[in-house]
C-alpha cells in the first residue's frame, strides 16, 4: 500500500536509512562509558574525514549504480598523492599539481574502464588487479618512500579549522557538498546518469534500447577517476606527504559509505545525499573509536560488520522486489 504521495514504506525506509544508521550510530557511542563528549573541533574532524571518502564515493555512486564497481580506488589515491607531491617537490604550482592529480585518476578509471568493456572482465577482478597495479606503481615513481614536499598552501582546504572562521568547517567540505549538488543533477537530469542507471538495472535492455554500453561505462569509470584524484590530492594535503602506503583499505569505507547510502551492488540504485550521509558515519565511527582509545584493529571489525550488513540488508531488498 503506498502513501499519500505515492511513495511505498519500502521506499520511505530506503530513503531514511542513511539517516537512521548515523542516529544509531550516535546513540550506541552515547551509551558506552564515559560518554566523551562530541566537540566542536571533533565535529571538523569528522567533516574532514569525511571529505576524502566522501568525494571519492560520490564518484564510486556512479559505478554501483551502473552494477560496477571499483576496489582500487584506494590505490589510486595513494597513486594521486605521490603524483601530486613529485610535482609540487619539483616546483610546480597548485594549479600543476590539481591537474597532475585528476589526469593521473582519470587515467586509472580509464583503464579500468577498458579491462571491463574490452576484455569483458567483471569489475570486480579487474579493478582487484588494478588494486595492485596502482599501489606497485605508486611504489616505483616514490621509491617506496613518502615524499614531502610543500603543500603551497592546499594544507589550508583541508584544515579541520578553517580560515576563515565562518566557513565553520574546511573549504574542502564546501567543495564536496558543491560536487554533490553538481552530481545530483547529472545523476538526475544528465543523459550520462540516465544511461547509467539504465545498464544497472538491465544490461542487455539497455543495449537493445541503443544505448552505447562500452562507451558509457568507460565514461563513468573516468567521472569515478576524476573524483578520486580530487579527493588523492586532499589526501596528500593532510597529510602533506605523498605516501604510496596510504588509504589501505579506504576503498571499504567508500563502497560502505555508497551501500550504506542506498547503492545496491545489484545496480540500477543510488544516492549522492545517501552517499554523503554514509561517508559522515564512517567518519564518526572511526573518530569515535578513537577517542574511546580503541585499537585500529577494533576499527576494521566495526566496519567489516558494516559492510557485511550493508549488504545483507541490500540483497534483502533485492529479493523483496522481486
Amino acid at each position: 500500500m503506498s502513501t499519500v504521495l505515492g511513495t511505498s514504506p519500502g521506499q520511505w525506509l530506503r530513503t531514511l536509512a542513511p539517516a537512521l544508521s548515523l542516529a544509531a550510530a550516535v546513540l550506541f557511542f552515547y551509551a558506552i562509558p564515559p560518554h566523551p563528549p562530541l566537540t566542536l573541533f571533533d565535529l571538523r574532524l569528522v567533516a574532514v574525514h569525511a571529505m576524502i571518502v566522501g568525494t571519492a564515493a560520490i564518484g564510486m555512486t556512479f559505478v554501483i549504480i551502473s552494477a560496477g564497481i571499483d576496489l582500487s580506488v584506494g590505490s589510486a589515491i595513494a597513486l594521486v598523492s605521490v603524483a601530486a607531491a613529485l610535482v609540487l617537490e619539483n616546483g610546480g604550482g597548485v594549479g600543476a599539481a590539481l591537474i597532475v592529480a585528476l589526469s593521473t585518476g582519470a587515467l586509472c578509471g580509464f583503464y579500468n574502464g577498458l579491462l571491463v568493456t574490452s576484455l569483458r572482465l567483471p569489475p570486480f577482478i579487474a579493478t582487484l588487479g588494478t588494486l595492485g597495479f596502482y599501489r606497485g606503481v605508486a611504489k616505483w615513481i616514490s621509491g617506496s618512500i613518502p615524499v614531502t614536499a610543500p603543500t603551497r598552501g592546499l594544507d589550508l582546504w583541508v584544515n579541520p579549522i578553517p580560515n576563515p572562521h565562518w566557513l565553520f568547517v574546511a573549504p574542502g567540505v564546501w567543495l564536496m557538498l558543491a560536487l554533490a549538488v553538481v552530481f545530483i543533477l547529472l545523476l538526475r537530469y544528465s543523459v550520462l546518469g540516465q544511461h547509467a542507471l539504465a545498464i544497472g538495472s538491465n544490461e542487455a535492455t539497455a543495449r537493445l534500447c541503443g544505448i552505447r554500453i562500452t562507451r558509457t561505462k568507460i565514461a563513468i569509470y573516468v567521472l569515478a577517476g576524476l573524483l578520486t584524484g580530487l579527493a588523492g590530492l586532499m589526501q596528500f594535503a593532510r597529510l602533506t606527504q605523498g605516501d604510496p602506503t596510504v588509504a589501505i583499505g579506504l576503498e571499504l569505507d567508500i563502497i560502505a559509505a555508497v551501500v550504506i547510502g542506498g547503492g545496491s551492488l545489484s545496480g540500477g540504485q543510488g544516492s549522492i545525499v545517501g552517499t554523503l550521509a554514509g561517508a559522515v558515519l564512517m567518519a564518526y565511527l572511526r573518530n569515535r573509536s578513537t577517542v574511546l582509545g580503541w585499537p585500529n584493529f577494533v576499527e576494521e571489525m566495526i566496519v567489516g560488520h558494516i559492510i557485511i550488513v550493508a549488504v545483507a540488508v541490500d540483497r534483502w531488498r533485492a529479493g523483496r522486489s522481486r
